[in-house]
């Protein structure tokens, strides 16, 4: 390798990983102040957060690696343009075809990682990260009974606290509304004071009371019923309450498997044909219920008609036909229901086929877009000429807000069947264009960018 290649290439891989660093770490904020209600006040283990974090990092990977490589070429071909380095090496008889070289070699590369990225370790990692939040969402927030409160987490009952000392532990004034029996059976229990204790395996919450009261009422229901009044005192008295829904527990992965982002290629060809041979017996089914359907309604009138001997004369039946008239209209609007419904169902059908279809070509379109955006950054960096983070971070968003927003339109279209999974290569047809002119200007040293240019035309005008 020449000097001249491994400086291109520590100009380039530097902003391309720290760019990758901070949008992995800019999504990941976004997650977690989406979902930070979920997160806090639960009790969870450090370990469980950050391996939610890293699978919810894994899954950013797709959209990160593009932008990153955006920004890198756009930043380092404008570094060399403003530092008149890539004067000197196009002084020197180095085009600047040979200049990118090593940087889309790099991208190359990058562009078939990212493809068996997406293909074998996205699946895997989607897969793990939505087990991950749908079991941390499940959990209910860690036991917090605060003083002068009334705590009714805990299914059943109703506690309230009127202090705690500083072990948070021992609590004062204790009154606990136990409805497990129904409306129709309460018990209060009032207590001077108690020690609260959880299981060796958090799955039970102990109280244990003293100096107290338990006051139960029971009744049938009806009014006007004797309803049985029992105090009963106690010393001490110890209540148990299963807190076990409070734990982390870890579902089965046999219930997310089915997802259609948590297949690979083959699986979702897999998927697809069955899909569709279901949906070809579907439509098969709705064609023969409005068939016959409609044979039916033929054979009620003809029995109407022969068994009344109606005459019909101009298209229209005579008066003493209104019994096949108004069995007719009902068969046409039961007809017609059947056929909104069976067009509905086989909508979502196809709707459904269809984001497996999106999620194959995603695939492929988020891999290509690595290639397509160096394509687009790294001669508009040497046009433009400058480096730093200004210029290349506010064209970085830009380009990819334009290919993220097409794409998404184009998604929306698909996901619709209003075009066919083609569609999803919509934001790369229409940025190619864009990133062969830049090349084309850039290559041939074409003043179309140039500020000094359209000034002097301009002047001349």
């Amino acid at each position: 390798m020449k000097k001249l290649d491994r400086l291109i290439l520590r100009s380039f891989i530097g902003p391309l990983v720290l760019t990758f660093a901070i949008a992995v770490f800019v999504l990941l904020m976004q997650f977690v102040w989406k979902y930070v209600d979920d997160l806090v006040g639960k009790g969870l283990e450090f370990s469980v957060i950050a391996e939610l974090l890293t699978y919810a990092s894994a899954t950013f990977v797709p959209m990160a690696l593009p932008i990153a490589v955006l920004f890198a070429s756009i930043m380092t071909m404008g570094n060399f343009g403003e530092k008149y380095e890539l004067v000197a090496m196009k002084a020197g008889g180095v085009s600047l075809t040979r200049v990118m070289m090593p940087m889309a070699i790099v991208v190359l590369l990058l562009t078939g990682m990212a493809f068996y990225f997406a293909n074998n370790v996205m699946p895997t990692a989607m897969l793990k990260y939505r087990m991950t939040l749908y079991d941390i969402t499940r959990k209910k927030p860690a036991v917090n009974i605060r003083p002068g409160e009334y705590y009714k987490d805990i299914e059943g009952y109703v506690i309230r606290v009127g202090s705690k000392d500083s072990d948070g532990s021992t609590m004062h004034d204790v009154v606990i509304y136990d409805h497990t029996h129904g409306m129709n059976e309460i018990t209060v229990t009032v207590a001077q004071s108690g020690i609260m204790t959880a299981s060796a395996d958090n799955r039970y919450l102990r109280f244990t009371l003293r100096d107290g009261y338990s006051y139960s009422e029971s009744s049938s229901g009806e009014m006007y019923t004797r309803r049985p009044f029992t105090t009963i005192g106690f010393d001490e008295q110890t209540i148990t309450f299963d807190i076990s829904s409070f734990s982390f527990n870890r579902s089965n992965e046999d219930l997310f498997k089915g997802s259609y982002q948590m297949m690979n290629i083959a699986q979702l060809d897999t998927t697809v044909r069955r899909l569709d041979s279901s949906l070809a017996v579907r439509r098969a089914q709705g064609r023969q219920q409005l068939v016959g359907g409609l044979h039916a309604w033929q054979h009620r009138v003809d029995i109407e008609t022969t068994g009344n001997r109606q005459i019909v004369t101009d298209s229209k039946f005579m008066p003493s036909s209104s019994t096949a008239v108004n069995y007719a209209l009902n068969t046409a609007r039961s007809a017609a229901n059947d056929a909104k419904t069976q067009a509905e169902l086989q909508q979502a059908d196809q709707e459904y086929i269809n984001r497996h279809l999106i999620e194959w070509q995603r695939k492929y379109t988020l891999s290509v877009a690595c290639l397509l955006l160096f394509l687009i950054g790294a001669p508009f960096g040497s046009i433009v000429r400058k480096g730093g983070l200004g210029l290349p971070l506010v064209a970085s968003v830009l380009f990819f807000v334009i290919y993220y927003v097409i794409g998404m339109i184009a998604e929306k279209a698909v996901r619709e069947s209003a075009i066919g999974p083609i569609g999803m290569w919509i934001s790369t047809f229409a940025l190619l264009p864009i990133g062969i002119i830049l090349t084309i200007e850039a290559t041939t040293d074409s003043s179309l960018f140039d500020a000094a240019f359209w000034r002097r035309l301009f002047r001349r005008r």
